[in-house]
């Protein structure tokens, strides 16, 4: 699943969130079918090592003082998995897995390029056989030549392991290379969710086609951008009306200012919430 959105929308909050690094203010986080928002840090213990994170910047989320080694062993140290030459066995096979030489476990972050350190990240991330694992902006901080590299070892990880991915990225790019679904937020807000064809192919909220008409193509020269106009409400602190609708360049009734629109849609799992679409079936052609 890739979530979408503009900086600053809630996307890594979201993130952190589901791995209850903060808090929810309401609804529910259901994981494995369970209901995780209530559970105390000891009742998410046995839950923690099948939700795991890669952080955006591979250098702040690795302690500067500790080797590649010892940074890959670290969770299976915590969670008593493995001890010994098991141990020393597991950390080689991971370092093996995201493509790291075996002379980089001695190394400090500070000794690797910004694409080696996301692979060390990704290690210590696997290191616990995770279920789901969030990744946030994963490619944003590397080199262009990196990234592709970066990208085709997650699709990799994902075969080999059978990994879910929570993907929050802005590069709308990244998204279609590796997703599934696409879910579009704004300002807090899932305003448009469907499979990727569908969102590339049948966009049906108004910032969704503003987002991919302005979308780099290689070759493709945009002569039917939508650039937004207007600033970004604070509607949502006051939770009246269309977060969108002060933006909007689409038809407007009085309702956009007044209700909030649910997310609607139809069998095919293509949902949307713009009063555009309320009361007809043009969902998901």
């Amino acid at each position: 699943m890739g979530l979408v959105g503009e900086s600053g929308c809630g996307k890594t909050t979201l993130g952190r969130t589901i791995l209850r690094i903060v808090g929810p203010t309401s609804g529910a986080i259901i994981f494995d079918g369970q209901d995780i928002s209530e559970l105390s840090s000891k009742e998410l213990g046995p839950i923690r090592p099948d939700i795991q994170m890669v952080f955006q910047d591979p250098f702040s989320s690795l302690n500067p003082r500790m080797r590649v080694k010892d940074l890959v062993a670290e969770p299976l140290r915590i969670q008593d998995r493995a001890q010994g030459a098991a141990l020393e066995e597991e950390v080689h096979r991971l370092v093996d897995v995201v493509g790291l030489d075996k002379q980089m476990l001695w190394r400090l972050p500070r000794d690797l390029s910004g694409g080696q350190r996301q692979r060390v990240a990704v290690a210590r991330a696997l290191a616990l056989r995770p279920k789901l694992l969030v990744l946030d902006e994963p490619t944003s901080a590397l080199d262009v030549s990196v990234q592709t590299q970066v990208l085709n070892l997650f699709v990799d990880l994902q075969d080999e392991f059978g990994l879910t991915y929570l993907i929050i990225s802005h590069d709308l790019g990244v998204i279609r290379y590796i997703c599934d679904r696409i879910a579009i937020m704004y300002m807090g807000r899932i305003v448009e969710t469907g499979s990727t064809s569908q969102i590339f192919n049948n966009p049906l909220h108004p910032y969704t086609q503003a987002l991919l008409s302005i979308m780099a193509e290689p070759g493709v020269v945009k002569t039917d951008e939508i650039i937004l106009a207007g600033e970004v409400s604070r509607k949502a602190e006051e939770n009246t009306g269309c977060r969108f609708a002060n933006r909007c360049f689409a038809a407007k009734i009085a309702k956009c200012e007044e209700i909030e629109p649910a997310l609607i849609g139809s069998e095919d799992k293509h949902l949307v919430a713009c009063y555009l679409y309320h009361g007809q079936s043009i969902l998901g052609e």
